[in-house]
Protein backbone atom coordinates (compact mmCIF):
# COMPACT_ATOMS: atom_id res chain seq x y z
CA UNK A 1 0.00 0.00 0.00
CA UNK A 2 1.63 3.60 -1.18
CA UNK A 3 0.99 6.86 0.50
CA UNK A 4 -0.03 9.53 -2.18
CA UNK A 5 2.37 12.63 -1.63
CA UNK A 6 1.07 15.45 0.07
CA UNK A 7 1.15 18.44 -1.63
CA UNK A 8 1.71 21.75 0.54
CA UNK A 9 -1.28 23.50 -0.38
CA UNK A 10 -3.37 20.42 1.13
CA UNK A 11 -1.50 20.99 4.39
CA UNK A 12 -4.01 23.36 5.65
CA UNK A 13 -7.02 22.50 3.54
CA UNK A 14 -10.18 22.17 6.32
CA UNK A 15 -11.52 18.85 6.56
CA UNK A 16 -15.10 18.75 7.29
CA UNK A 17 -16.33 19.02 11.30
CA UNK A 18 -16.88 15.57 13.13
CA UNK A 19 -19.58 14.20 12.36
CA UNK A 20 -22.30 11.99 14.38
CA UNK A 21 -23.37 8.70 13.49
CA UNK A 22 -25.79 6.18 14.73
CA UNK A 23 -25.59 4.36 18.02
CA UNK A 24 -22.48 5.08 18.61
CA UNK A 25 -22.73 2.95 21.91
CA UNK A 26 -23.42 -0.15 19.83
CA UNK A 27 -20.69 -2.66 19.96
CA UNK A 28 -17.90 -1.79 16.98
CA UNK A 29 -19.66 1.24 16.41
CA UNK A 30 -15.75 3.12 17.39
CA UNK A 31 -12.54 0.91 16.49
CA UNK A 32 -9.27 1.83 18.38
CA UNK A 33 -6.37 0.79 15.85
CA UNK A 34 -2.76 0.60 17.15
CA UNK A 35 -0.39 1.20 14.20
CA UNK A 36 2.63 0.01 16.20
CA UNK A 37 4.10 -0.16 19.97
CA UNK A 38 7.46 -1.76 19.55
CA UNK A 39 6.10 -5.10 19.34
CA UNK A 40 4.24 -4.84 22.82
CA UNK A 41 0.10 -5.07 23.02
CA UNK A 42 -0.46 -1.49 22.99
CA UNK A 43 -1.42 -0.04 26.32
CA UNK A 44 -2.49 3.04 23.95
CA UNK A 45 -5.70 0.69 23.22
CA UNK A 46 -5.96 -0.62 26.19
CA UNK A 47 -5.77 2.32 28.69
CA UNK A 48 -8.90 4.30 26.57
CA UNK A 49 -10.58 1.02 26.14
CA UNK A 50 -11.42 0.90 29.62
CA UNK A 51 -12.53 4.51 30.19
CA UNK A 52 -14.62 4.38 26.61
CA UNK A 53 -16.36 0.95 28.18
CA UNK A 54 -17.06 2.40 31.42
CA UNK A 55 -18.97 5.46 30.07
CA UNK A 56 -21.32 2.83 27.96
CA UNK A 57 -19.40 2.40 24.68
CA UNK A 58 -18.19 -1.03 23.03
CA UNK A 59 -14.81 0.07 21.42
CA UNK A 60 -13.32 -2.83 19.06
CA UNK A 61 -9.52 -2.89 19.21
CA UNK A 62 -6.86 -3.83 16.29
CA UNK A 63 -3.36 -3.97 16.12
CA UNK A 64 -2.21 -3.65 12.94
CA UNK A 65 1.16 -4.95 13.76
CA UNK A 66 -0.43 -8.30 14.10
CA UNK A 67 -3.51 -8.14 12.52
CA UNK A 68 -4.38 -7.15 9.03
CA UNK A 69 -6.49 -4.24 8.82
CA UNK A 70 -10.67 -6.03 8.95
CA UNK A 71 -12.69 -4.51 6.10
CA UNK A 72 -16.11 -5.34 7.85
CA UNK A 73 -14.74 -4.06 11.48
CA UNK A 74 -13.80 -0.51 9.66
CA UNK A 75 -17.05 -0.51 7.50
CA UNK A 76 -19.04 -0.74 11.21
CA UNK A 77 -17.34 2.54 12.62
CA UNK A 78 -18.69 5.95 12.73
CA UNK A 79 -15.38 6.58 14.82
CA UNK A 80 -11.88 5.40 13.82
CA UNK A 81 -9.42 6.37 16.19
CA UNK A 82 -5.43 5.68 15.67
CA UNK A 83 -3.01 6.01 18.31
CA UNK A 84 0.62 7.38 17.30
CA UNK A 85 2.46 7.28 20.21
CA UNK A 86 5.83 7.30 18.20
CA UNK A 87 7.13 8.22 14.58
CA UNK A 88 6.65 4.85 13.03
CA UNK A 89 3.58 4.50 14.14
CA UNK A 90 2.25 7.40 12.63
CA UNK A 91 3.91 6.72 9.45
CA UNK A 92 1.96 3.29 9.57
CA UNK A 93 -1.24 5.03 10.61
CA UNK A 94 -1.21 7.25 6.93
CA UNK A 95 -1.18 4.19 5.24
CA UNK A 96 -3.68 2.73 7.12
CA UNK A 97 -5.82 5.76 6.76
CA UNK A 98 -6.02 5.47 2.98
CA UNK A 99 -7.52 2.16 2.96
CA UNK A 100 -9.78 2.87 5.70
CA UNK A 101 -11.12 6.42 4.04
CA UNK A 102 -12.14 3.69 0.67
CA UNK A 103 -13.63 1.39 2.93
CA UNK A 104 -16.05 3.77 4.98
CA UNK A 105 -15.23 7.27 3.58
CA UNK A 106 -18.07 8.72 5.76
CA UNK A 107 -16.55 7.61 9.48
CA UNK A 108 -14.90 10.48 11.48
CA UNK A 109 -10.94 9.68 11.54
CA UNK A 110 -9.17 10.54 14.40
CA UNK A 111 -5.38 10.42 15.38
CA UNK A 112 -4.38 10.66 19.11
CA UNK A 113 -1.16 10.39 21.15
CA UNK A 114 2.47 12.29 20.92
CA UNK A 115 3.02 12.50 16.84
CA UNK A 116 -0.97 13.40 16.70
CA UNK A 117 -0.29 17.22 18.18
CA UNK A 118 3.44 17.53 16.77
CA UNK A 119 2.01 16.69 13.16
CA UNK A 120 -1.13 18.29 12.99
CA UNK A 121 -1.56 20.75 10.38
CA UNK A 122 -0.02 18.05 7.89
CA UNK A 123 -2.70 15.18 8.92
CA UNK A 124 -5.80 17.49 8.25
CA UNK A 125 -4.12 17.28 4.79
CA UNK A 126 -4.30 13.54 4.62
CA UNK A 127 -7.52 12.17 5.83
CA UNK A 128 -7.78 13.55 9.58
CA UNK A 129 -10.31 14.84 10.58
CA UNK A 130 -9.26 15.80 14.54
CA UNK A 131 -6.43 14.73 16.46
CA UNK A 132 -5.46 14.66 20.37
CA UNK A 133 -2.33 14.84 22.27
CA UNK A 134 -0.92 14.19 25.16
CA UNK A 135 -3.86 12.71 28.00
CA UNK A 136 -5.90 11.37 25.24
CA UNK A 137 -8.64 9.45 27.43
CA UNK A 138 -10.83 12.22 28.26
CA UNK A 139 -10.61 14.18 25.21
CA UNK A 140 -11.76 10.47 22.93
CA UNK A 141 -14.28 10.17 25.40
CA UNK A 142 -15.52 13.88 25.50
CA UNK A 143 -15.12 13.61 21.60
CA UNK A 144 -17.54 10.83 21.55
CA UNK A 145 -20.32 12.14 23.78
CA UNK A 146 -20.26 15.04 21.61
CA UNK A 147 -20.75 13.07 18.40
CA UNK A 148 -22.96 10.60 20.64
CA UNK A 149 -25.31 13.91 21.16
CA UNK A 150 -25.06 15.04 17.46
CA UNK A 151 -23.12 18.11 18.92
CA UNK A 152 -20.51 19.91 16.93
CA UNK A 153 -19.23 22.04 19.36
CA UNK A 154 -15.74 22.43 20.57
CA UNK A 155 -14.87 19.86 22.55
CA UNK A 156 -12.27 20.35 24.83
CA UNK A 157 -8.82 18.75 24.07
CA UNK A 158 -9.83 17.75 20.35
CA UNK A 159 -8.26 19.94 17.36
CA UNK A 160 -9.34 20.20 14.05
CA UNK A 161 -8.71 22.09 10.90
CA UNK A 162 -11.11 24.69 11.50
CA UNK A 163 -10.80 24.14 15.63
CA UNK A 164 -7.09 24.51 16.76
CA UNK A 165 -6.40 22.87 20.75
CA UNK A 166 -2.81 22.25 22.26
CA UNK A 167 -2.38 19.30 23.73
CA UNK A 168 -4.64 18.43 26.22
CA UNK A 169 -2.22 16.98 29.61
CA UNK A 170 -4.70 17.49 32.48
CA UNK A 171 -4.53 14.68 34.60
CA UNK A 172 -6.65 12.22 33.60
CA UNK A 173 -8.94 9.29 35.99
CA UNK A 174 -7.16 6.34 35.16
CA UNK A 175 -8.54 2.89 34.99
CA UNK A 176 -7.01 -0.83 34.65
CA UNK A 177 -6.16 -1.25 30.85
CA UNK A 178 -8.78 -3.25 28.98
CA UNK A 179 -7.23 -5.77 27.48
CA UNK A 180 -9.72 -8.34 26.52
CA UNK A 181 -10.51 -7.27 22.80
CA UNK A 182 -6.81 -7.41 22.06
CA UNK A 183 -4.41 -10.68 20.40
CA UNK A 184 -3.26 -12.55 23.37
CA UNK A 185 0.16 -12.01 24.41
CA UNK A 186 1.58 -15.11 22.14
CA UNK A 187 1.36 -12.53 19.40
CA UNK A 188 3.89 -10.13 20.46
CA UNK A 189 7.81 -9.64 21.08
CA UNK A 190 9.33 -12.06 24.11
CA UNK A 191 11.79 -11.78 26.33
CA UNK A 192 14.74 -13.46 24.95
CA UNK A 193 17.14 -14.55 27.89
CA UNK A 194 18.83 -17.44 28.66
CA UNK A 195 18.33 -19.26 25.55
CA UNK A 196 14.84 -19.40 26.61
CA UNK A 197 11.92 -16.76 25.40
CA UNK A 198 8.90 -16.29 27.34
CA UNK A 199 6.01 -14.08 27.11
CA UNK A 200 6.27 -10.50 28.24
CA UNK A 201 3.90 -7.67 28.85
CA UNK A 202 3.81 -3.83 29.34
CA UNK A 203 2.58 -1.57 31.76
CA UNK A 204 3.61 1.93 32.54
CA UNK A 205 3.84 3.73 36.18
CA UNK A 206 3.74 7.17 34.72
CA UNK A 207 3.25 9.32 32.19
CA UNK A 208 5.38 11.95 30.37
CA UNK A 209 8.55 13.27 31.76
CA UNK A 210 10.27 16.13 33.33
CA UNK A 211 12.83 16.55 31.25
CA UNK A 212 12.69 19.03 28.37
CA UNK A 213 15.38 16.98 25.98
CA UNK A 214 15.73 19.08 22.81
CA UNK A 215 15.13 15.44 20.51
CA UNK A 216 12.73 14.65 22.18
CA UNK A 217 8.65 14.51 20.72
CA UNK A 218 7.46 14.56 24.59
CA UNK A 219 8.61 17.95 26.01
CA UNK A 220 6.72 20.05 23.27
CA UNK A 221 3.41 18.06 24.35
CA UNK A 222 4.17 17.98 28.08
CA UNK A 223 6.28 20.64 28.45
CA UNK A 224 8.17 19.12 31.60
CA UNK A 225 5.19 17.64 33.51
CA UNK A 226 4.69 14.22 34.56
CA UNK A 227 1.60 12.29 36.31
CA UNK A 228 1.90 9.18 38.44
CA UNK A 229 -0.11 6.06 37.50
CA UNK A 230 -1.79 5.08 40.88
CA UNK A 231 -0.06 2.20 41.76
CA UNK A 232 -3.15 0.11 42.46
CA UNK A 233 -4.06 0.23 38.47
CA UNK A 234 -0.37 -0.61 37.75
CA UNK A 235 -0.80 -3.43 39.81
CA UNK A 236 -3.94 -4.80 38.91
CA UNK A 237 -2.79 -4.55 34.95
CA UNK A 238 0.52 -6.41 35.99
CA UNK A 239 -1.70 -9.59 37.90
CA UNK A 240 -3.91 -9.55 35.02
CA UNK A 241 -1.13 -10.01 31.84
CA UNK A 242 0.35 -12.56 34.50
CA UNK A 243 -2.86 -14.63 34.52
CA UNK A 244 -2.48 -14.02 30.86
CA UNK A 245 1.11 -15.82 30.60
CA UNK A 246 3.16 -13.09 31.28
CA UNK A 247 6.55 -13.85 32.71
CA UNK A 248 8.41 -10.40 32.06
CA UNK A 249 7.07 -6.88 31.98
CA UNK A 250 8.19 -3.59 30.68
CA UNK A 251 7.42 -0.65 31.97
CA UNK A 252 6.85 1.59 28.97
CA UNK A 253 7.26 5.16 30.92
CA UNK A 254 9.14 7.68 29.39
CA UNK A 255 11.79 7.54 32.56
CA UNK A 256 10.62 5.11 34.99
CA UNK A 257 13.04 6.81 37.72
CA UNK A 258 10.82 10.49 37.26
CA UNK A 259 9.15 9.32 40.46
CA UNK A 260 11.71 7.15 41.81
CA UNK A 261 10.10 6.46 45.54
CA UNK A 262 6.40 5.64 43.50
CA UNK A 263 7.85 3.43 41.39
CA UNK A 264 10.50 1.37 43.76
CA UNK A 265 7.35 0.66 45.56
CA UNK A 266 5.54 -0.54 42.53
CA UNK A 267 8.35 -2.86 41.93
CA UNK A 268 8.57 -4.23 45.51
CA UNK A 269 4.85 -4.83 45.62
CA UNK A 270 5.10 -6.72 42.18
CA UNK A 271 8.02 -8.83 43.68
CA UNK A 272 6.13 -9.81 46.40
CA UNK A 273 3.09 -11.03 44.75
CA UNK A 274 5.36 -12.50 41.35
CA UNK A 275 8.38 -13.48 42.93
CA UNK A 276 9.61 -15.33 39.31
CA UNK A 277 8.53 -11.92 37.50
CA UNK A 278 11.25 -10.19 35.50
CA UNK A 279 11.16 -6.26 33.92
CA UNK A 280 12.96 -3.81 32.32
CA UNK A 281 12.41 0.00 32.31
CA UNK A 282 13.84 2.98 30.63
CA UNK A 283 15.55 5.36 32.52
CA UNK A 284 17.93 8.50 32.18
CA UNK A 285 21.37 8.17 32.55
CA UNK A 286 22.00 11.25 34.87
CA UNK A 287 19.01 9.24 36.81
CA UNK A 288 20.70 5.65 37.00
CA UNK A 289 23.89 7.91 39.30
CA UNK A 290 21.62 9.92 41.06
CA UNK A 291 19.64 7.17 42.15
CA UNK A 292 22.63 4.78 42.30
CA UNK A 293 21.51 3.54 45.49
CA UNK A 294 18.34 2.14 44.10
CA UNK A 295 20.09 -0.14 41.47
CA UNK A 296 20.78 -3.28 43.61
CA UNK A 297 17.12 -3.47 45.03
CA UNK A 298 15.74 -3.03 41.38
CA UNK A 299 18.17 -6.06 39.83
CA UNK A 300 16.62 -7.85 43.70
CA UNK A 301 13.27 -7.47 42.82
CA UNK A 302 13.86 -8.93 39.11
CA UNK A 303 14.97 -6.28 36.65
CA UNK A 304 16.54 -7.84 34.26
CA UNK A 305 17.63 -4.74 31.83
CA UNK A 306 17.73 -0.80 31.63
CA UNK A 307 16.91 0.78 28.71
CA UNK A 308 18.71 4.39 28.60
CA UNK A 309 19.24 7.32 25.66
CA UNK A 310 22.55 7.31 25.63
CA UNK A 311 22.56 8.64 21.89
CA UNK A 312 25.98 9.89 21.74
CA UNK A 313 29.51 9.86 22.95
CA UNK A 314 30.17 13.57 21.55
CA UNK A 315 29.50 16.27 24.81
CA UNK A 316 29.02 18.86 22.65
CA UNK A 317 26.32 16.43 20.72
CA UNK A 318 24.97 16.01 24.41
CA UNK A 319 24.84 19.32 25.25
CA UNK A 320 22.86 20.50 21.97
CA UNK A 321 20.26 17.85 22.63
CA UNK A 322 20.28 18.99 26.22
CA UNK A 323 20.63 14.92 27.76
CA UNK A 324 22.00 16.16 31.09
CA UNK A 325 24.98 14.09 30.80
CA UNK A 326 28.41 13.46 29.11
CA UNK A 327 30.47 10.92 27.80
CA UNK A 328 31.70 10.38 31.45
CA UNK A 329 28.84 10.45 32.91
CA UNK A 330 27.24 7.14 29.91
CA UNK A 331 30.40 4.81 31.13
CA UNK A 332 30.33 5.36 34.77
CA UNK A 333 26.38 3.96 34.21
CA UNK A 334 27.53 1.33 32.33
CA UNK A 335 29.69 0.77 35.13
CA UNK A 336 27.12 1.05 37.88
CA UNK A 337 24.74 -1.52 36.47
CA UNK A 338 27.03 -3.74 35.38
CA UNK A 339 27.85 -4.07 39.40
CA UNK A 340 24.24 -4.42 40.30
CA UNK A 341 24.23 -7.28 37.96
CA UNK A 342 21.87 -5.28 35.73
CA UNK A 343 22.19 -5.14 31.29
CA UNK A 344 22.53 -1.64 30.57
CA UNK A 345 21.16 -1.36 26.64
CA UNK A 346 21.62 1.86 25.31
CA UNK A 347 19.62 3.26 22.38
CA UNK A 348 21.26 5.95 20.33
CA UNK A 349 20.88 8.48 17.57
CA UNK A 350 24.38 8.03 16.01
CA UNK A 351 23.26 10.59 12.94
CA UNK A 352 23.03 14.00 13.38
CA UNK A 353 24.47 17.85 11.99
CA UNK A 354 26.94 17.58 14.84
CA UNK A 355 28.50 14.40 14.85
CA UNK A 356 31.64 13.82 12.40
CA UNK A 357 32.72 11.09 10.89
CA UNK A 358 35.59 10.22 13.39
CA UNK A 359 32.72 10.52 16.30
CA UNK A 360 31.10 7.28 14.75
CA UNK A 361 34.03 5.34 14.55
CA UNK A 362 34.55 6.29 18.07
CA UNK A 363 30.81 5.42 18.92
CA UNK A 364 32.10 1.41 17.03
CA UNK A 365 35.19 1.38 18.75
CA UNK A 366 33.58 2.33 22.12
CA UNK A 367 30.77 -0.61 21.86
CA UNK A 368 33.37 -2.99 20.50
CA UNK A 369 36.06 -2.45 23.09
CA UNK A 370 32.90 -2.49 25.81
CA UNK A 371 31.75 -5.38 24.23
CA UNK A 372 28.14 -4.12 24.26
CA UNK A 373 27.05 -5.65 20.62
CA UNK A 374 24.49 -7.67 22.00
CA UNK A 375 22.93 -4.68 24.06
CA UNK A 376 22.45 -3.12 20.83
CA UNK A 377 19.63 -3.95 17.99
CA UNK A 378 21.86 -2.96 14.85
CA UNK A 379 18.75 -0.80 13.52
CA UNK A 380 20.57 1.84 16.53
CA UNK A 381 23.49 2.35 14.83
CA UNK A 382 22.18 4.07 11.54
CA UNK A 383 19.44 5.95 13.06
CA UNK A 384 18.80 9.64 11.81
CA UNK A 385 17.59 12.55 14.13
CA UNK A 386 14.53 13.59 13.86
CA UNK A 387 13.56 17.05 13.85
CA UNK A 388 9.64 16.85 13.98
CA UNK A 389 7.24 19.96 14.34
CA UNK A 390 7.48 21.45 17.00
CA UNK A 391 10.79 19.98 17.95
CA UNK A 392 12.91 22.58 20.36
CA UNK A 393 15.60 22.15 18.52
CA UNK A 394 14.27 24.18 15.59
CA UNK A 395 14.70 27.03 16.69
CA UNK A 396 18.67 25.74 18.44
CA UNK A 397 21.51 28.43 16.80
CA UNK A 398 23.39 24.99 16.05
CA UNK A 399 20.06 23.46 14.45
CA UNK A 400 19.44 26.34 12.04
CA UNK A 401 22.28 26.43 9.63
CA UNK A 402 21.33 22.93 8.84
CA UNK A 403 17.92 22.75 8.72
CA UNK A 404 15.66 22.24 5.42
CA UNK A 405 11.93 22.66 4.77
CA UNK A 406 9.16 20.26 6.63
CA UNK A 407 9.10 16.82 4.57
CA UNK A 408 5.47 16.13 5.09
CA UNK A 409 5.88 12.62 3.70
CA UNK A 410 8.33 11.74 6.30
CA UNK A 411 6.84 13.95 9.25
CA UNK A 412 10.21 15.87 10.16
CA UNK A 413 12.13 18.98 8.84
CA UNK A 414 15.14 17.88 6.56
CA UNK A 415 18.50 18.37 7.35
CA UNK A 416 21.85 18.23 5.42
CA UNK A 417 24.99 16.98 7.39
CA UNK A 418 27.97 19.46 6.46
CA UNK A 419 30.32 16.53 5.54
CA UNK A 420 28.46 14.95 2.53
CA UNK A 421 30.07 11.74 3.45
CA UNK A 422 28.07 11.33 6.38
CA UNK A 423 24.79 11.91 4.74
CA UNK A 424 25.83 8.61 1.84
CA UNK A 425 27.39 7.14 4.90
CA UNK A 426 24.02 6.46 7.02
CA UNK A 427 21.68 5.66 3.90
CA UNK A 428 24.37 2.63 3.20
CA UNK A 429 24.80 1.24 6.25
CA UNK A 430 20.90 1.71 6.82
CA UNK A 431 20.68 -0.63 3.59
CA UNK A 432 23.23 -2.95 5.56
CA UNK A 433 20.95 -3.32 8.92
CA UNK A 434 17.51 -3.82 6.56
CA UNK A 435 19.52 -6.40 4.69
CA UNK A 436 20.54 -8.28 7.68
CA UNK A 437 17.23 -8.13 9.37
CA UNK A 438 15.51 -9.48 6.69
CA UNK A 439 18.09 -12.21 6.16
CA UNK A 440 17.96 -12.48 10.32
CA UNK A 441 21.67 -11.99 10.53
CA UNK A 442 23.41 -12.36 13.99
CA UNK A 443 23.43 -8.58 15.33
CA UNK A 444 27.28 -9.44 15.73
CA UNK A 445 27.92 -10.01 12.04
CA UNK A 446 25.78 -7.13 10.85
CA UNK A 447 27.95 -5.13 13.33
CA UNK A 448 31.08 -6.09 11.86
CA UNK A 449 29.95 -4.90 8.17
CA UNK A 450 28.93 -1.75 9.64
CA UNK A 451 32.43 -1.62 11.25
CA UNK A 452 34.41 -2.70 8.31
CA UNK A 453 32.54 -0.22 6.10
CA UNK A 454 32.78 2.79 8.75
CA UNK A 455 36.74 2.06 8.93
CA UNK A 456 36.99 2.13 5.87
CA UNK A 457 35.38 4.99 5.01
CA UNK A 458 37.81 7.02 7.91
CA UNK A 459 41.00 5.08 6.98
CA UNK A 460 42.99 8.10 8.36
CA UNK A 461 40.15 9.31 10.97
CA UNK A 462 40.38 6.56 13.72
CA UNK A 463 39.47 3.70 11.22
CA UNK A 464 42.63 1.70 12.35
CA UNK A 465 41.55 1.41 15.95
CA UNK A 466 38.46 0.39 14.66
CA UNK A 467 39.52 -2.37 12.82
CA UNK A 468 41.59 -3.35 15.85
CA UNK A 469 39.06 -3.42 18.65
CA UNK A 470 37.20 -5.43 16.33
CA UNK A 471 40.12 -7.93 16.38
CA UNK A 472 39.76 -7.90 20.04
CA UNK A 473 36.20 -9.14 20.10
CA UNK A 474 35.71 -11.96 22.12
CA UNK A 475 34.32 -15.07 21.13
CA UNK A 476 30.32 -15.13 20.05
CA UNK A 477 28.63 -16.59 23.25
CA UNK A 478 26.07 -18.59 22.86
CA UNK A 479 22.24 -17.78 23.49
CA UNK A 480 22.40 -18.42 26.87
CA UNK A 481 25.50 -16.39 27.33
CA UNK A 482 23.75 -13.50 25.79
CA UNK A 483 22.40 -10.66 27.63
CA UNK A 484 18.27 -10.46 28.51
CA UNK A 485 16.99 -8.58 25.71
CA UNK A 486 13.32 -8.33 23.80
CA UNK A 487 12.95 -9.70 20.38
CA UNK A 488 11.54 -6.52 18.76
CA UNK A 489 14.32 -4.28 17.89
CA UNK A 490 14.20 -0.81 19.97
CA UNK A 491 13.00 1.94 17.51
CA UNK A 492 11.18 5.27 17.78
Amino acid sequence: MTVAPARMADVAAPQRPPRAGPALRAPGAVLLISAYELGHQPLSLASPAALLEAAGFAPALLDLAVERLDPERVAAARLVAIAVPMHTALRLAIKAIDAIRRINPDCTVCLYGLYATLNAATLFGRGVDCVIGGEYEAPLLRLLEALDRGAAAEVPGVATAVRPAGPWIDKIGFRVPSRRGLPSLDRYARLDGGGVARLAGQTEASRGCLHRCRHCPIPPVYGGRFFIVPADIVLEDIRRQVAAGATHITFGDADFLNGPRHSIAIVRRMHDEHPALSFDVTAKIEHLLRHRALLPELRRCGCLFIVSAVESLNDRVLAILDKGHTRADAEAALDLTAAAGISLRPSLVPFTPWTALRDYVDLLTFIAERDLIDRLDPVQLVIRLLVPPGSLLLDHPDMRPHLGALDPDRFTHRWTHPDPRMDALQRELAAVVERGAMEKCDPRDTFRLLAARAAQAAASDGGGALLAALGRLPPVPDAKGRPPRLTEPWFC
